[in-house]
Protein backbone atom coordinates (compact mmCIF):
# COMPACT_ATOMS: atom_id res chain seq x y z
CA UNK A 1 0.00 0.00 0.00
CA UNK A 2 1.13 3.39 -0.69
CA UNK A 3 2.01 6.24 1.79
CA UNK A 4 0.24 9.50 1.98
CA UNK A 5 3.16 11.06 0.33
CA UNK A 6 3.36 8.67 -2.31
CA UNK A 7 -0.29 8.76 -3.18
CA UNK A 8 -0.04 12.62 -3.57
CA UNK A 9 2.85 12.89 -5.07
CA UNK A 10 1.04 10.46 -8.03
CA UNK A 11 -1.99 12.35 -8.20
CA UNK A 12 0.00 15.96 -8.57
CA UNK A 13 1.86 14.25 -11.05
CA UNK A 14 -1.31 12.71 -12.92
CA UNK A 15 -3.42 15.85 -12.19
CA UNK A 16 -3.11 18.41 -15.43
CA UNK A 17 -2.45 21.56 -14.24
CA UNK A 18 -4.97 24.63 -14.52
CA UNK A 19 -2.57 26.57 -17.37
CA UNK A 20 -2.64 23.41 -19.50
CA UNK A 21 -6.80 23.20 -19.09
CA UNK A 22 -7.19 26.87 -19.59
CA UNK A 23 -5.08 26.60 -22.62
CA UNK A 24 -6.52 23.86 -23.97
CA UNK A 25 -10.15 25.56 -23.61
CA UNK A 26 -8.52 28.67 -25.13
CA UNK A 27 -7.49 26.74 -28.24
CA UNK A 28 -11.17 25.48 -28.87
CA UNK A 29 -12.46 28.64 -28.94
CA UNK A 30 -10.09 30.25 -30.83
CA UNK A 31 -10.14 27.55 -33.63
CA UNK A 32 -13.80 26.99 -33.10
CA UNK A 33 -14.67 30.89 -33.55
CA UNK A 34 -11.95 31.51 -36.03
CA UNK A 35 -13.71 28.97 -38.56
CA UNK A 36 -17.52 29.78 -37.57
CA UNK A 37 -16.20 33.64 -37.66
CA UNK A 38 -14.92 32.83 -41.49
CA UNK A 39 -17.36 30.90 -42.63
CA UNK A 40 -20.28 33.77 -41.20
CA UNK A 41 -17.87 36.14 -43.11
CA UNK A 42 -17.51 34.49 -46.07
CA UNK A 43 -18.68 36.33 -49.28
CA UNK A 44 -18.37 33.80 -52.43
CA UNK A 45 -19.67 30.77 -49.98
CA UNK A 46 -23.13 29.73 -50.66
CA UNK A 47 -25.36 29.17 -47.38
CA UNK A 48 -25.52 25.13 -48.52
CA UNK A 49 -21.43 25.33 -48.63
CA UNK A 50 -21.48 27.28 -44.99
CA UNK A 51 -23.55 24.47 -43.83
CA UNK A 52 -21.07 21.28 -45.37
CA UNK A 53 -18.31 22.94 -43.57
CA UNK A 54 -20.04 23.91 -40.32
CA UNK A 55 -21.49 19.87 -40.14
CA UNK A 56 -17.96 18.70 -41.23
CA UNK A 57 -16.51 20.56 -38.11
CA UNK A 58 -19.17 19.50 -35.67
CA UNK A 59 -18.50 15.91 -37.08
CA UNK A 60 -15.19 16.47 -36.64
CA UNK A 61 -15.30 17.50 -33.22
CA UNK A 62 -17.33 14.74 -31.82
CA UNK A 63 -15.43 11.81 -33.73
CA UNK A 64 -12.18 13.33 -32.29
CA UNK A 65 -14.23 13.17 -28.73
CA UNK A 66 -15.53 9.86 -29.05
CA UNK A 67 -12.10 8.14 -30.78
CA UNK A 68 -9.93 9.82 -28.06
CA UNK A 69 -12.73 8.07 -24.84
CA UNK A 70 -12.46 4.82 -27.05
CA UNK A 71 -9.06 4.68 -26.68
CA UNK A 72 -8.56 5.92 -23.52
CA UNK A 73 -11.06 2.61 -22.56
CA UNK A 74 -8.79 0.61 -24.05
CA UNK A 75 -5.92 1.55 -22.44
CA UNK A 76 -7.69 1.17 -19.08
CA UNK A 77 -8.71 -2.11 -19.74
CA UNK A 78 -12.77 -1.21 -19.77
CA UNK A 79 -14.82 -3.26 -22.55
CA UNK A 80 -15.19 -1.29 -25.90
CA UNK A 81 -16.74 -2.91 -28.83
CA UNK A 82 -14.06 -3.54 -31.48
CA UNK A 83 -17.18 -2.14 -34.26
CA UNK A 84 -17.55 1.38 -32.25
CA UNK A 85 -13.74 1.28 -32.47
CA UNK A 86 -13.45 0.80 -35.94
CA UNK A 87 -16.25 3.92 -36.64
CA UNK A 88 -14.78 5.95 -34.55
CA UNK A 89 -11.38 6.05 -36.59
CA UNK A 90 -13.80 5.75 -39.82
CA UNK A 91 -15.51 8.62 -38.78
CA UNK A 92 -12.69 10.70 -37.79
CA UNK A 93 -10.58 9.80 -41.08
CA UNK A 94 -13.92 10.83 -43.11
CA UNK A 95 -14.49 14.07 -41.25
CA UNK A 96 -10.88 15.14 -42.27
CA UNK A 97 -11.10 13.86 -45.93
CA UNK A 98 -13.99 15.86 -46.15
CA UNK A 99 -12.46 18.45 -45.15
CA UNK A 100 -10.17 18.09 -47.76
CA UNK A 101 -12.39 17.68 -50.62
CA UNK A 102 -13.95 20.64 -49.93
CA UNK A 103 -11.24 23.28 -49.42
CA UNK A 104 -9.53 21.84 -52.41
CA UNK A 105 -12.29 22.09 -54.55
CA UNK A 106 -12.95 25.12 -52.89
CA UNK A 107 -13.03 28.93 -55.60
CA UNK A 108 -11.22 30.22 -52.48
CA UNK A 109 -7.66 31.79 -52.64
CA UNK A 110 -5.20 29.43 -50.87
CA UNK A 111 -4.72 31.79 -47.66
CA UNK A 112 -8.89 31.30 -46.99
CA UNK A 113 -8.23 27.13 -47.70
CA UNK A 114 -5.17 27.06 -45.17
CA UNK A 115 -6.88 29.18 -42.91
CA UNK A 116 -9.87 26.68 -42.82
CA UNK A 117 -7.56 23.67 -42.34
CA UNK A 118 -5.58 25.23 -39.65
CA UNK A 119 -8.86 25.88 -38.04
CA UNK A 120 -10.33 22.66 -38.14
CA UNK A 121 -6.88 21.13 -37.13
CA UNK A 122 -6.43 23.59 -33.79
CA UNK A 123 -10.31 22.37 -32.73
CA UNK A 124 -9.79 18.60 -33.60
CA UNK A 125 -6.56 19.27 -31.63
CA UNK A 126 -7.97 21.02 -28.59
CA UNK A 127 -11.42 18.53 -28.15
CA UNK A 128 -8.85 15.55 -28.02
CA UNK A 129 -6.84 17.32 -24.81
CA UNK A 130 -10.01 18.69 -23.18
CA UNK A 131 -11.59 15.18 -23.41
CA UNK A 132 -7.97 14.11 -21.72
CA UNK A 133 -7.92 16.57 -19.24
CA UNK A 134 -11.11 15.59 -18.32
CA UNK A 135 -10.80 12.03 -17.96
CA UNK A 136 -7.56 12.87 -15.91
CA UNK A 137 -9.42 14.93 -13.61
CA UNK A 138 -12.06 12.58 -12.79
CA UNK A 139 -9.34 9.83 -12.38
CA UNK A 140 -7.88 12.24 -9.23
CA UNK A 141 -10.58 12.90 -7.86
CA UNK A 142 -11.75 9.53 -7.92
CA UNK A 143 -8.88 8.18 -6.09
CA UNK A 144 -8.73 11.59 -4.13
CA UNK A 145 -12.01 10.59 -2.78
CA UNK A 146 -11.03 6.96 -2.37
CA UNK A 147 -8.48 7.97 0.56
CA UNK A 148 -10.26 10.46 2.26
CA UNK A 149 -9.19 13.91 0.60
CA UNK A 150 -10.94 16.65 -0.53
CA UNK A 151 -11.33 16.31 -4.12
CA UNK A 152 -11.10 19.26 -6.72
CA UNK A 153 -14.67 19.79 -7.80
CA UNK A 154 -15.35 19.91 -3.91
CA UNK A 155 -13.36 22.91 -3.67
Amino acid sequence: MKSNQELLQEIAMSRPTGAFIGASWAVLGIGALAFLIGLWNAEGLALSERGYYFTVLILGLYSAISLQKTIRDKAEGLPISGLYYGISWSVLILSIVLIAIGLWNATMSLSEKGFYGIAFAMSLFAVITIQKNTRDMARVNAVMAEHGYQTYSDE
